[in-house]
């Protein structure tokens, strides 16, 4: 027999021939002697068969080969290649004549049986073996091992820890298969403390101040106790954007030629380190003259006017970048978009230096104007389970019309405005450009989301035990109700609202029902509306006993359509609506009402101009505003039935005169004519509120600012501001008990029994602030206002803002006040609050949220301020 021969040494020297000799290839036999291949055997293998790895190699029996040789080499490469095996080996195990018998020996590289993380949190620590592709059979090889390290420990530094420590560890795993070949892999992270800058040292500069340079560099902070907004931490990446960001505020002064000669890095320790900036600050330069070049569309004039920039204003290099082409806001008001919003799309504007003297610049504004572009092909793909005439019929850009920016934003942030994609992932493709023909065509990406809602909820009060039943279809198709196919589970796709809600205890039972088509007849953007809702009040007796006897029954229904309109401008919407209130009580008594029995009747009309321009995502505005006018009136009805309130009013502040008297007087009779009088009382306000006569009016704005980025998500400020006024068309008949203004707290599962307006302020209780000439009165009153104001500040940062679920933190600053009537007016006497709070929306139960509030002023009965309130929110946003 002959010994086992490896080639292995002999391919190395032939892979050293061939570095040195490419010639030495092509000549027969000169790499060594020629064979017929034989028998091929593998061995050393534990979870590949024999064939699959012969397979790998491309080797044959019968196959001519030379051994050792270029062929031997190019196997042993291909199977290192597939990172499969931690060994190769070849071996000649018998030659008879020009035949040679070949073993093939590997070792393969381990596979992994388990992967844990060690020094992070066990979140972190999946997310890190996720990312490393660290799965259950993955192949541990040496690339493997090194990726996931270097990953680690930049992912580490990139967030201020540099001395980020990370060892790899493989341990065996002891199997009863004799060849098994598994291990665990065991990473421990070890990542030290955050470097944080201990110092910014600058020098060489005169023009701005310290303050001003370290302001400017948004990312690197040193260290300060108090600010726990943005704390100090050094970044490699982060500094090195924070020089660009000095250069570009000495720009904005009219710096144009500062650089920052010199920078260095001190390490003071392991966790601290300072910087040395030296800066050149260079002279101050203005602009010079501003000429205008290739213009045919737009005279000189009309594009100076835009480009706002003057000869002799400071030189501002970001501005005049801006002012050419503002790439951080789609709708800015600069050049560019003023060519590309009139359909030219391939139009291009650069400003060039042309000349420098002293210290003046001027400007070249070259621009090519291009052809006109129009829209050719417009598609909207992903809109699965919404039908196509849902979208399409929002879409501002049209086949065939003159390509325009403003038009595509418009129609992204209509889409997302739905509320049935995700509005973060809207992002039009603009496909087939064509310059020379002037067409462009759009897709619009959408990715469904869920937009049905369900509301559950169960709790304690009123006595007992409240729950709570709501469902909420806000992409419903009534055409598919009758159509057994659609159901899955409900017939969706029409972008109609369909809700339905229950709400029961032992002392109330509510039910409503609403239907909205945005589109009515499909042609235009009529909105029609419809709602109708019935409820049972009994009169609450006690703790945990109501009387069945004595009940409250309220019947509703509204009709309502809502027109978009083009004047002013396309963000306006004129509302108009009918509803009928029907108020029935039966032996109910109460504070709220003069009469147990009668009835009274609310039938409005309510007009409302709207506007909003709230960038793309509902949920989480970052630009625009939107405000609300709205009026609601009843009929003049004592103009024309004949009733003479004139005496009705004396003859019931006489009464109420006698009233005071009576409830002093020792007389043993008081009590019985106090009764009739109070009976007479009731009798008149049930004639004076049979049909109810009134005009509301009402004012609401929002303001959505976004501050600055923190990370690469937004800081937004809300600020809003509301007013509202309830008013009586005849004094006599004065101001009615029902539609009146509660506020505080935010109102969750109240029930409105006298139409009355829930007024939200966090930091107090529900309803309980009452208006401010009763302010002081030490117990609560159960009249609501006819006036009042609100005004609120919020700073809100987004967690997340994907489909499933968006989230946001927030903090508020708020102030309102209600009042009896204009005398008692006072903007500036407020209940004052401050607070913090989370948002999730999650489509299928919509917004739910917790707040923490705290109220800085008393409230009815107390002389302290109110202290902390803890509010819940569910299905609510203000």
């Amino acid at each position: 027999m002959i010994k086992k021969l490896p080639i292995t040494y002999f391919t190395l020297l032939a892979l050293l021939l061939h570095s040195i000799s490419l010639t030495a290839q092509n000549v027969p036999g000169a790499n060594g002697k020629e064979y017929v291949i034989g028998k091929i055997k593998v061995t050393g293998t534990t979870s590949y068969n024999e064939n699959t790895v012969i397979t790998f190699t491309g080797l044959k029996k019968g196959e001519r080969i030379f051994l050792p040789g270029d062929k031997i080499s190019k196997v042993i490469k291909k199977l290192w290649d597939l990172e499969l095996f931690s060994d190769i080996n070849f071996y000649i195990t018998k030659v008879e004549g020009d035949v040679a018998d070949i073993e093939i020996n590997i070792q393969e590289v381990p596979e992994l049986n388990e992967a844990r993380i060690e020094g992070i949190k066990k979140r972190k620590a999946e997310e890190l073996i996720k990312d490393n592709g660290l799965t259950k059979g993955a192949k541990v090889t040496e690339n493997l091992i090194t990726t996931t390290r270097n990953f680690i420990t930049n992912k580490y530094k990139k967030e201020g820890y540099l001395n980020t420590k990370v060892a790899v560890n493989l341990i065996p795993v002891k199997d009863t298969v004799a060849t098994s070949n598994k291990v665990n892999v065991l990473v421990r992270i070890d990542k030290g403390d955050r470097v944080k800058v201990d110092n910014i040292v600058i020098s060489g500069n005169e023009k701005l101040s310290d303050a001003k340079i370290r302001g400017a560099m948004k990312n690197t902070k040193k260290k300060k106790p108090l600010r726990f907004w943005k704390r100090s931490k050094y970044i490699k990446e982060d500094y090195l954007e924070d020089k660009d960001n000095i250069i570009t505020k000495y720009k904005e002064k009219g710096y144009r030629d500062a650089r920052i000669t010199k920078d260095t890095l001190i390490v003071e320790d392991d966790n601290s380190v300072s910087l040395n900036l030296s800066i050149e600050e260079g002279n101050r330069y203005y602009f010079g003259n501003i000429t205008f070049l290739g213009n045919s569309v737009y005279t000189d004039k009309q594009l100076a006017r835009q480009l706002v920039i003057r000869k002799g204003d400071v030189y501002n290099g970001v501005l005049l970048e801006k002012q050419i082409s503002d790439n951080t806001k789609p709708d800015a008001d600069d050049l560019t978009n003023l060519y590309q919003n009139n359909g030219y799309l391939f139009s291009s504007i650069d400003a060039v230096e042309t000349k420098v003297y002293n210290d003046t610049i001027d400007f070249e504004v070259r621009i090519r104007e291009g052809k006109l572009t129009y829209f050719d092909h417009i598609s909207v793909t992903g809109n699965d389970k919404t039908n196509d005439h849902v979208v399409y019929r929002i879409l501002r850009t049209k086949p065939g019309q003159r390509y325009s920016k403003d038009l595509v934003v418009r129609t992204v942030r209509e889409i997302g405005q739905l509320g049935f994609f995700d509005p973060e992932q809207l992002e039009p493709q603009f496909q087939n450009a064509n310059p020379q023909a002037g067409t462009i065509d759009i897709n619009y990406p959408v990715v469904e989301k869920g937009s049905s809602q369900i509301e559950l909820q169960g709790g304690f009060g009123g006595g007992g035990f409240v729950g709570t039943l709501g469902l909420a279809f806000n992409n419903f198709s009534i055409r598919n109700i009758f159509n057994g196919e659609s159901y899955s589970p409900l017939p969706m796709g029409d972008g109609q609202t369909l809700r339905i809600r229950a709400q029961a205890s032992r002392s109330f039972q509510t039910y409503s029902l609403s239907f909205v088509e945005p589109w009515l007849g499909g042609k235009r953007p009529y909105q029609l509306s419809t709602s109708f809702s019935h409820s049972v009040n009994f009169l609450f007796t006690g703790r945990n006993q109501v009387d069945r006897n004595s009940k409250f029954l309220i019947t509703g229904g509204s009709i309502g359509i809502a027109k978009r309109l083009n004047w002013p401008d396309n963000y306006f919407t004129l509302s108009q609506a009918v509803s009928l209130r029907h108020y029935n009580l039966k032996n109910y008594t109460t504070r709220l009402f003069t009469f147990g029995n009668g009835s009274s009747n609310d039938l409005a009309y309510t007009i409302g101009l709207s506007r909003n321009n709230t960038t793309v995502n509902p949920i989480f505005p970052v630009g625009g505003s939107e405000f609300n006018i709205i009026a609601k009136l009843s009929l003049p009805y004592s103009l024309f039935d004949g009733v003479d309130y004139s005496s009705l009013a004396e003859e019931r502040d006489a009464l109420e005169a006698e009233q005071d008297a009576l409830r002093t007087s020792t007389d043993t009779s008081a009590p019985i004519q106090f009764a009739e009088n109070q009976e007479r009382i009731g009798e008149i306000d049930q004639e004076r509120f049979k049909w109810l006569e009134y005009y509301k009016l009402k004012f609401d704005g929002t303001w959505y600012t976004s501050l600055f980025n923190i990370g690469k998500k937004p800081l937004v400020l809300k600020t809003s501001a509301e007013y509202g006024f309830l008013g009586a068309y005849n004094g006599d008949r004065g101001n009615i008990p029902f539609e009146r203004y509660f506020l505080g707290g935010v109102a969750l599962g109240a029930t409105a029994l006298d139409g009355r307006e829930l007024i939200a302020l966090r930091g107090y209780p529900d309803q309980q602030l009452l208006p401010q000439s009763r302010a002081n009165n030490q117990t609560f009153d159960a009249d609501g206002a006819t006036i009042y104001n609100k005004y609120s500040l919020e700073l809100r940062y987004p967690i997340t803002l994907k489909p499933a679920a968006s989230i946001y933190m927030l903090t508020f600053l708020e102030g309102g006040a209600s009042y009896d009537s204009f005398r008692d007016f006072n903007p500036f006497q407020l209940n004052r609050s401050a607070g913090a709070g989370l948002r999730i929306f999650m489509p299928a139960f919509g917004l739910l949220g917790i707040d923490f509030g705290y109220g800085f002023d008393p409230i009815p009965g107390s002389n302290q301020p109110h202290g902390w309130e803890t509010h819940f929110i569910i299905g609510q946003q203000f």
